[in-house]
């Protein structure tokens, strides 16, 4: 049996369409590999392994087509990514034995490419956190160092994907929630521009910000899983008519007259010495591939943080509301009238991260201070909107830092909520404009992976991928590996 776990996406597919593996040996030696990597990682929440293994042999029966590049591929699944007839529980006590009778838009496209689920994966409670340590269940440990959090709030995945557990995986991303983790475990993640990916079925958290996007190892596999699961969808009235690229095609055009920007805030205080370095030396790459790379400005993203939590929290207190203890989920036992079983479910079912989201939301949104807070923040997204698009007028694609830090210790941040919130200070911008924007390895810093971000035009996720791949075949960042996946960092 070839070792299949350090492996691409499209050099599976080479295998099961030679017929060096069938479908059944790749799905059987990924549960091999769950069980025997699991208790050091904690990425998953759920197995499917039975109904996966009947999928496999489905697809073996039927055989593999050249073309279907997806066909027999093992995908892990965000846990708040509905899937009829598995577990799906947002990592909250709130939904601990949910099994949805319907699945999510993204997961009937997933089954149209033949791809297998295998399980759901680990996050923060209703994608709340940038660690996943908000999980109800068990915190998800980074890949590389498993002392150090893997980010979040898709943790789980994005681990996962870098402990070879899987090839791929499904996060969502509401304020970095996929280029983070992407970024502190040295894998390839990408938040689509809003409305790309139907949300239907999506747990939702910030209805205006969730996007549903890909992880993976390499840009190419990124490019194909997010070209499946793309689309409009009358079920998703923010789901967009813009057709869908072919992500691949043309991927290897090359950066040879682009112009890229750097917001010089994207590069300021608070960011990482060995950060810095790594994309200082990514920019030079960048000129180096031909691309002509310029300094800007983006001075009203100092005020993202403050707006986002503001915006997303106020979402989250409307979203939640429906989490009250009478049609499904979790429901406080002793009550005894219709106030204590609300008071009562809704205090045992959230964690503290959502009670502190909800409070903060219901608060910004009530009489007296929508006009303060709310309106304010909307304002403020507006100006931030504005000054992206005023760059990349002029600019292809705006590129940076994902994240200010490396990964940090377990444990480290977790009672500081104010400077949890902080460290999200390069992602944020991007949901509140509605963006794109990929994270890519770029680097390492004490041993740990740097991610470099890259910002694009609206569904212009095309642009996004040749640059990336470019600076992929140049370098060798995505071929380091963790200990646990082979070590050759």
């Amino acid at each position: 049996m070839t070792k299949w776990y350090d492996k691409s996406v499209e050099e599976l597919h080479d295998l099961l369409v030679k017929k060096e593996i069938t479908a059944t040996e790749l799905t059987k030696e990924t549960f091999n590999r769950l069980k025997e990597t699991e208790p050091k990682i904690d990425a998953f929440l759920a197995l499917n392994e039975e109904k996966a293994l009947e999928q496999a042999k489905l697809i073996d029966e039927k055989g593999i087509a050249a073309e279907d590049v997806l066909a027999g591929i093992p995908i892990g699944i965000k846990d708040n990514i509905v899937t009829k007839g598995l577990r799906t529980t947002a990592a909250s006590k709130m939904l601990e034995n949910f099994d949805p009778i319907y699945d999510a838009t993204v997961m009937s496209k997933l089954y149209d490419k033949q791809m297998i689920p295998v399980g759901k994966l680990n996050m923060d409670e209703f994608a709340m956190g940038g660690s996943t340590e908000n999980s109800a269940f068990k915190p998800t440990k980074n890949a590389w160092d498993q002392r150090k959090v893997p980010g979040g709030s898709s943790g789980g995945s994005a681990a996962a994907v870098a402990a070879g557990q899987v090839p791929v995986s499904l996060g969502s991303d509401t304020g970095g929630s996929i280029r983070q983790p992407a970024a502190f475990n040295g894998i390839v993640g990408m938040k689509p521009t809003y409305g790309r990916v139907s949300r239907f079925g999506l747990i939702a958290f910030a209805s205006s910000l969730d996007q549903i996007g890909p992880l993976t190892r390499t840009v190419r596999d990124n490019a194909l899983v997010l070209e499946a699961i793309s689309g409009q969808d009358e079920r998703d009235s923010t789901s967009a008519s813009h057709p869908v690229a072919n992500y691949v095609a043309d991927i290897d055009a090359g950066v040879k007259g682009m112009k890229l920007a750097v917001p010089k805030e994207f590069m300021g205080e608070g960011v990482e010495a060995g950060v810095r370095e790594s994309v200082q030396a990514a920019i030079e790459k960048f000129r180096e591939l031909g691309a002509t790379v310029e300094e800007v400005s983006l001075p009203n993203i100092a005020y993202s943080v403050e707006a986002y939590y503001i915006i997303a929290s106020s979402e989250a207190s409307s979203n939640l509301q429906r989490f009250d203890g009478i049609r499904y989920g979790y429901r406080a036992d002793d009550c005894q009238n219709l106030e204590e079983v609300y008071i009562k479910t809704r205090s045992e079912g959230f964690g503290d991260e959502v009670k502190r989201r909800i409070m903060l939301g219901t608060f910004s949104l009530s009489a007296g201070y929508y006009d303060a807070y709310f309106k304010k923040a909307g304002q403020i997204r507006t100006l931030i909107k504005e000054e992206f698009l005023s760059v990349l007028k002029e600019y292809d694609l705006i590129i940076g830092p994902t994240a200010p830090t490396v990964a940090y210790n377990l444990g480290e941040n977790i009672k500081d909520p104010l400077t949890m919130y902080a460290a999200d200070i390069l992602t944020i911008p991007v949901n509140l404009a509605g963006l794109p924007g990929m994270s890519i390895p770029c680097g390492l810093s004490n041993g740990l992976p740097v991610g470099l971000q890259i910002i694009g035009s609206y569904f212009d996720e095309k642009t996004m991928y040749q640059a990336a791949y470019a600076f992929e075949q140049g370098t060798e960042f995505h071929k380091l590996q963790p200990e646990i996946l082979g070590g050759n960092n």
